[in-house]
């Protein structure tokens, strides 16, 4: 993976992708047509936002990033994780993981994915490997709607989390729609949609005895929200870090704070720690998570520079250089993390989205980056 691909390479392979192609395996090839795709990243449009374009080129000084399938993997004794596909150049960074904790006669789950036939497709993965357990209890992670927005198929058991994040998913309810329009890999078409809220809450700890497992849920934010939630498996040195953990994808920060963010990573890595499982991205370890934590580090510094330049937020995205970050999956996300960046810098950050600074930086971005193209 850490070999350099030309730019004459990636035109070649993207002459070689079709439209409705689909990439399988591993390997040079397939990673290379992978880069060759078009990189989106929903959240601008979620949001009802303007999409980031042009996205940052790829830098074929740096190595490809790795693919990862979608699997229910196992982790230790009834420990999983339903890690979701993903890899530089895929269409969506906005794919999330679970976790599962199986006990005797019933199982606990960690956060339920955000569309139907990705949240269906877990349960279903959950059934088989459990011999049809019911799942009683689900955590979530956070409110964010690739998290919770499908709760609704997990009922009857209860919900839990944070109490900012059923403050959050109550706030959205109203606004939700009432189905699930018909698209390939998110919904049949036929599902009603019912955002449930966790009907449970916990501000601190709380932790579960399950399956010959200690399970602790610990209260980690504010970080990339401000009720963010973790669990932790001491006898396997397993830490499911929810959105704290972002590996091979820009982390997001639009609802977070970066500053305690990092100083939530520097507390993880004082914990024994083998195998962390993001929010977003492969099964990975410390490596990843300071890895991570260096696209903020870097960009942290980089938006100050321009800050006390008096640039804009939209300018100083538009003219810092990721460099390796810019090969990882949701490279435009820079719009939005030197917004909230910025907020810190003013002393004006709360834990609610700047829905018109991240437009007005996203209307900015896009306007200079169309300078350059056509000049």
């Amino acid at each position: 993976m850490g070999e350099r691909l030309t730019r004459r390479e990636v035109v070649k392979g993207a002459a070689w992708l079709g439209a409705g192609a689909v990439l399988a395996g591993t390997g040079r090839l397939d990673a290379l047509l992978a880069q060759a795709v078009q990189r989106l990243d929903e959240s601008s449009s979620r949001l009802g936002w303007p999409s980031v374009t042009p996205l940052p080129p790829l830098d074929n000084h740096y190595p490809l990033m790795p693919m990862w399938k979608t699997e229910l993997r196992q982790l230790a004794p009834n420990v999983y994780v339903y890690q979701q596909q993903g890899g530089t150049g895929l269409p969506n960074a906005g794919i999330s993981n679970a976790g599962l904790f199986v006990g005797e006669d019933w199982s606990v789950a960690l956060d339920a994915l955000g569309f139907p036939l990705q949240t269906k497709a877990f349960l279903a993965a959950a059934k088989q490997a459990t011999g049809g357990k019911p799942i009683a209890q689900l955590i979530n992670t956070h409110h964010h709607g690739d998290h919770v927005a499908g709760n609704q198929f997990f009922l009857p058991a209860q919900i839990l989390g944070h109490p900012y994040c059923r403050q959050e998913v109550l706030k959205a309810v109203p606004t939700t729609p009432k189905s699930w329009p018909k698209q390939e890999g998110v919904a049949d078409g036929t599902e009603v949609r019912k955002l449930t809220p966790p009907g449970a809450t916990f501000e601190d700890n709380l932790t579960y005895h399950i399956g010959g497992n200690v399970v602790e849920f610990h209260f980690a934010g504010p970080a990339h929200t401000w009720g963010d939630i973790i669990a932790y498996l001491p006898q396997h040195k397993i830490l499911f870090a929810g959105d704290l953990a972002f590996f091979h994808l820009v982390p997001y920060a639009h609802n977070g704070y970066v500053t305690k963010w990092l100083e939530a990573i520097d507390k993880i890595m004082k914990m024994d720690v083998d195998s962390i499982i993001p929010g977003h991205g492969p099964v990975g370890g410390k490596k990843d998570l300071v890895e991570m934590a260096e696209y903020f580090r870097v960009l942290k510094v980089e938006a100050k520079k321009r800050y006390d330049a008096h640039m804009s937020a939209g300018q100083a995205a538009a003219d810092i250089k990721m460099g390796k970050f810019d090969n990882w999956m949701g490279p435009e996300r820079i719009v939005m993390n030197t917004v909230r960046l910025y907020d810190e810098f003013r002393g004006t950050l709360t834990p609610d989205l700047d829905m018109a600074g991240t437009k007005s930086a996203i209307e900015e971005y896009n306007s200079i980056k169309a300078g350059k193209k056509s000049a």
